[in-house]
């Protein structure tokens, strides 16, 4: 304290000993020679301050989203919004629509290029966790969770029901076709036709190998960069199952056929369910050893849960990590959407196909199940409407079956024999996926 006493007494002898010494003198003449030239000094420089500030304030403008909004970052931000109100007001795939439309507004929030902002700028926050969408890191750690989530009794009890999964791919195949008709190369047709199969991670992560504005065409050219757009259809229409299958089931399901009642399912052994996904594993990726990273995961998720010895990964493979590989993945397929890369007519077009696809799909399942009740007796008939349940929109497809056979007969229950196509659907749809990536590739 002395010390600081010290200091500040020095401080203030200098400055009363300063106009002693007469130190001050040299300022004062210069002052008074000088007047005029300082004066005019002023006025140059008060100009200077007021054009300084006023171009400092223009830059500012500059950089703010209000001078470098367009109609379409306009239009994509109320999309954004109207995805959010969805998956809130209606309960449409919350988890999925509620982080898409926010990735949505944060990928059309305008900005100045160059800053390492965007999501296709390299370098940015955002393109770093686009990382996990291009390279397709995200579909198989997903594929983990459902696996884990998973009970395949229903399918292990009665496995003709895997049929109907099969049948509803026939969407994607069928929008294959549609996307070449319309102009599309091979493989961005084949990355436009597993929106078919009404899975979200394997549009992702088929797009990705295949349409991901890298890969070389014969000819020299690039294919396109379509993972956004078929990623926001797949997704989209996933949660938009509520809306677009019903009519669909009571166009096509006549009102007796939805009152068919089936048998309950027989009961399946712990040790059934231990060695379902080791040779389901083995077989579907005989069959399709390209969908490996997807039908890998699926399976030893599901071994996870059924082995009963490791509850405690199985337990953060359904629940910690789907839940951040899910906002992750949510939120950079929204901000993908970037008004300037996505408002193009090839988007325009994958939305058409995709809910086409989607009522094909559908209309497969339910054809075929009508088929298949052909050869099966009277006593062991199937309920058509679960053919519905074959797109593999986990478990919502099999929740709507369910629903609407409730409605014509208030006592059917079927959402566990439901359950049989709509995970035979996650399977069809990832070997699907595999063959066409195996031709394409």
């Amino acid at each position: 304290m002395k010390k600081l006493f010290l200091i500040f007494g020095v401080i203030s002898l200098l400055f009363v000993i300063k106009p002693m010494l007469g130190l001050d003198k040299k300022a004062d003449v210069l002052k008074t020679e000088n007047s005029v030239t300082i004066e005019h000094v002023d006025t140059t420089e008060e100009e200077g301050v007021l054009k300084g500030s006023f171009d400092g304030l223009k830059q500012f403008y500059n950089y703010t989203g209000f001078a470098n909004i367009t109609w379409g970052h306009f239009a994509m931000i109320l999309i954004g919004i109207v995805f959010i109100y969805l998956g809130i007001k209606f309960d449409y795939e919350p988890l999925l629509l509620i982080p898409i439309g926010t990735g949505v507004i944060i990928g059309n929030i305008p900005f100045v290029a160059g800053n390492m902002t965007g999501i296709y700028e390299s370098g940015s926050v955002l393109n770093f966790l686009y990382f996990g969408v291009v390279k397709g890191i995200y579909p198989p750690l997903i594929f983990l969770g459902i696996g884990a989530m998973t009970d395949f009794s229903s399918l292990i009890a009665n496995p003709k029901l895997m049929l109907l999964g099969a049948a509803a791919q026939i969407g994607v195949f069928a929008t294959f076709i549609g996307a070449l008709y319309l102009g599309f190369n091979l493989p961005e047709a084949g990355a436009i036709g597993i929106i078919g199969g009404a899975d979200g991670p394997t549009a992702i992560f088929l797009s990705s190998k295949l349409a991901n504005g890298i890969n070389l065409l014969p000819d020299g050219t690039t294919v396109k960069n379509l993972i956004g757009p078929i990623a926001i259809a797949a997704y989209s229409y996933m949660a938009l199952v509520p809306v677009i299958q019903p009519p669909i089931m009571r166009l096509l399901i006549s009102k007796e056929d939805r009152k068919i009642r089936m048998k309950p399912p027989r009961a399946v052994s712990q040790k059934e369910k231990m060695i379902f996904p080791i040779v389901a594993l083995i077989l579907t990726t005989f069959i399709s050893p390209s969908a490996l990273p997807l039908l890998g995961m699926l399976f030893f998720g599901n071994l996870l849960k059924e082995s009963g010895r490791t509850e405690r990964l199985a337990e953060t493979a359904r629940t910690k990590l789907i839940d951040i590989v899910t906002i992750l993945l949510g939120v950079t397929v929204g901000a993908s959407t970037q008004a300037d890369i996505f408002i193009t007519k090839d988007s325009l077009l994958i939305f058409t196909l995709g809910a086409i696809s989607f009522v094909i799909a559908t209309a497969g399942g339910l054809m075929f199940a009508k088929f298949m009740n052909r050869f099966l007796k009277s006593d062991n008939k199937i309920n058509p409407l679960i053919g519905a349940a074959g797109v593999s929109a986990v478990p919502d497809s099999a929740r709507v079956v369910h629903q609407e056979a409730l409605k014509s007969d208030p006592h059917n229950y079927l959402l566990m024999h439901a359950m049989a196509p709509n995970v035979s659907g996650v399977i069809g749809s990832a070997i699907a996926a595999g063959i066409i990536l195996s031709f394409l590739g």
